[in-house]
């Protein structure tokens, strides 16, 4: 059942979505009218008596800082021999869009998704977007602490596992930056545009290391060729760099 049934103003789907939203959430909802917001999209062109924009987009900013802030005191309290790159990396690898998509269409929020907007027009992104206007609401409904618990039931007892987290690499280019740092080495990135054989414009990025061409790598971006190119890099230097964590790990 879609939310506008859903979001009638009639007892029944009051309270229907009510129990809707008990079952997602593990509670019943103080303030529903806020979690009708989570599913309210832009494109309905809601406006409030006071004249404000009625969608989830504040839900969404202020859920995504919660969010960071219960992983972050979460890893905190379970790597206490990390150091701070070493938790914001973590942080980032749990937070990234892909998961965060991946939690939002388990939790079955898409359904109940309330706008103009043909469905199959939405990306992935959406389901992520929802799910962190969800736990804003949670947070603005109930406090703190009991978000806390809500993001424990539903994120990090079902689907955090920090040994599987440790391996995934999110962004070469930043794991070799901070490598090359670390170990004082002399980097350089040249990013240039390159319309090679057959015109179509596309980017060409080097990697110098200690004035040594490393790696090279074209893409359609100079963003996407910068990480190929990192990617390349990366399998080179690999187990220096986990040599080097293993030492680290034994101080």
């Amino acid at each position: 059942m879609g939310l506008i049934s859903l979001l009638g103003k009639s007892k029944p789907d009051d309270h229907l979505f009510k129990q809707t939203i008990t079952n997602i959430i593990g509670y019943p909802p103080k303030n529903l009218v806020l979690f009708e917001r989570v599913f309210t999209h832009r494109s309905l062109e809601k406006v409030g008596e006071d004249g404000r924009k009625i969608n989830y987009e504040r839900l969404e900013f202020l859920g995504d800082a919660v969010l960071g802030a219960i992983i972050g005191n979460y890893l905190f309290s379970q790597m206490p021999d990390a150091d701070e790159g070493d938790l914001t990396q973590m942080r980032s690898k749990i937070v990234r869009r892909e998961f965060l998509n991946h939690i939002g269409k388990s939790l079955g929020l898409y359904p109940l998704l309330q706008s103009k907007v043909e469905k199959d027009r939405y990306g992935d992104d959406v389901h992520g977007n929802i799910f962190e206007a969800l736990v804003g609401a949670v947070f603005v409904d109930v406090g703190f602490s009991k978000c806390q618990s809500f993001v424990k039931t539903k994120v990090i007892e079902p689907y955090v596992d920090l040994a599987t987290f440790e391996d995934r690499v999110i962004s070469y280019k930043g794991v070799l930056v901070n490598w090359f740092q670390q170990q004082k080495m002399i980097y350089r990135f040249d990013v240039f545009e390159d319309s090679g054989a057959n015109k179509s414009l596309v980017f060409k990025a080097k990697l110098f290391v200690n004035n040594d061409l490393v790696a090279s790598a074209r893409a359609s971006n100079k963003k996407k060729a910068a990480e190929k190119v990192s990617k390349r890099a990366y399998f080179k230097f690999a187990d220096r760099i986990r040599q080097q964590k293993q030492i680290k790990n034994k101080l």
